[in-house]
């Protein structure tokens, strides 16, 4: 048991380790996934920036029909062309060599952000050119910026709940306000510059994109529970079993060595009667000899109805024990076993039976036999000097009910298990095995019956069997 609690110990901490890197990496996966989506979000914004630019470009066609434009001269003399070269210097930059048309020369690197693109960059530029030159002249409508962005949102698959877009300057002063601006506390923002020259961004509102993450990673998350609760599932039955078998074994154990001595006492005894009888004179002394021969007959019986016992349990444990039913007459069969058990000497022996004559059973004799017999047998031993038995029996049931002393309340739920023996620290004179209940128990479940028991501590107990309702009787 110590090496299979060190195993479990040791199986535990492991699955805990797996447990805390699959943490760490799924907290890896969001970030990741996070970094992700906020990506497509100020692309969105980009996007969604020049539908606005179009939008106001079309506004601005309206107004360019009251501007009277100047008449371009008949003949406007040919300008000068620039010429321009390009090459890549020795930390591989594009360089671009200008020779303006009063001769000077200008030479420009070509800057390429590290995560964009040429044509990334161009429209960039292109934005940013028209913004400085748009936003003088149309005014900015957030409504239409918040309905554009939904819908570069919607491209990307993200839907939050909220979305609101303002314009700001560098200090985060508001430049253009949004009408649906109240608290935006708990919010993700994204800030985009639109007009570097003067500062200006777009600061975009959004619901909180968490639940969008996690609904993303929402396959890896429900298989890794149901991972982790499949695991822990599978130890916690297996720890219950082994710890169950560990139970049985400790108790089949104290079986095996309380029937050892049980069957060696009957032997013994046996052996010692009918060596008296052998080495000993009794022809004159009758009275000497049926005494030796009467303990011989009694401890053979004895140790007859251990090995009964015994094959009964075992057979039922390989589940190859069948039943061979019959019609029973119930009142008949309890009077007979009463009677029985009614000529034991040991004490003091009462018992009544009231059953109905009318009722008959189909079921196997001898099992049912050895049922009423286990629990009568168990009433006369767990009593005091003396004990009174009452059967009673109906086409419902079978009742057996003593007046002895008792069970103890929190040992009832466990009286019928293998090998369970109820501890009675005043009770040195009785012994048990724990399998006559156990067995008792196997065979009325055979029959599809049921079986309960009461009891209270220095009161007795009463043990109930319910027949199945369309059980054949006869009433």
């Amino acid at each position: 048991m110590e090496k299979f609690r060190l195993n479990s110990i040791i199986f535990i901490s492991v699955i805990a380790v797996i447990f805390g890197c699959n943490v760490y990496y799924l907290v890896r996966l969001y970030e990741s996934i996070r970094v992700g989506v906020e990506n497509e979000v100020f692309v969105a914004i980009a996007n969604a920036d020049i539908d606005d630019l179009m939008i106001r470009a079309g506004r601005a066609q309206g107004l360019a029909t009251n501007v009277q434009m100047e008449e371009e001269p008949d003949e406007v003399p040919a300008p000068r062309k620039a010429e321009a070269t390009t090459y890549r210097d020795k930390d591989g930059q594009i360089v671009s060599m200008r020779t303006e048309v009063d001769g000077s020369v200008v030479e420009e690197k070509a800057m390429l952000d590290d995560d964009a693109s040429y044509s990334n960059q161009m429209v960039d530029a292109m934005s940013k050119q028209f913004h400085s030159i748009m936003d003088k002249y149309i005014a900015y409508d957030m409504d239409v910026m918040d309905s554009v962005l939904t819908d570069q949102l919607a491209r990307r698959h993200i839907y939050p709940d909220f979305v609101c877009v303002e314009v700001v300057n560098s200090n985060d002063s508001v430049i253009c306000s949004n009408p649906q601006t109240t608290s935006l506390k708990h919010f993700d923002t994204f800030k985009m510059i639109i007009n570097p020259q003067e500062g200006i961004y777009y600061k975009a509102y959004l619901s909180p994109l968490t639940s969008h993450v996690l609904q993303r990673m929402l396959g890896v998350i429900i298989t890794l529970f149901l991972l982790m609760t499949a695991f822990s599932i599978a130890f916690w039955y297996l720890f219950r079993t082994v710890s169950r078998l560990r139970t049985i074994e400790e108790m089949k154990d104290d079986f095996v060595s309380n029937m050892t001595h049980e069957l060696k006492t009957p032997i013994a005894i046996a052996y010692s009667a009918n060596d008296a009888l052998l080495n000993y004179d009794t022809t004159n002394d009758p009275g000497k000899k049926d005494a030796y021969l009467t303990i011989a007959i009694k401890q053979l019986k004895r140790l007859g109805e251990l090995v009964e016992n015994i094959l009964a349990m075992s057979m039922e444990r390989r589940k190859t024990m069948t039943l061979k039913h019959e019609r029973v007459a119930l009142a008949e069969l309890l009077e007979e076993i009463a009677g029985y058990h009614r000529m034991r000497g040991e004490k003091d022996i009462v018992i009544n039976v009231r059953a109905d004559d009318k009722v008959v059973l189909t079921a196997d004799r001898s099992h049912l036999s050895n049922v009423l017999n286990n629990l009568i047998d168990n009433a006369i031993k767990y009593s005091g000097p003396s004990v009174r038995i009452d059967i009673e029996a109906d086409a419902c049931g079978i009742s057996v009910s003593d007046d002895g002393i008792g069970i103890p309340a929190k040992k009832l739920p466990f009286v019928f298990e293998r090998f369970y023996r109820v501890s009675h620290g005043n009770r040195q004179d009785v012994r048990g095995y724990g399998i006559g209940l156990y067995y008792v128990r196997q065979i009325v479940d055979k029959m599809g019956w049921g079986i309960s028991v009461k009891s209270r501590e220095g009161h007795g107990s009463v043990f109930t069997i319910k027949f199945k309702h369309d059980e054949d009787t006869d009433s």
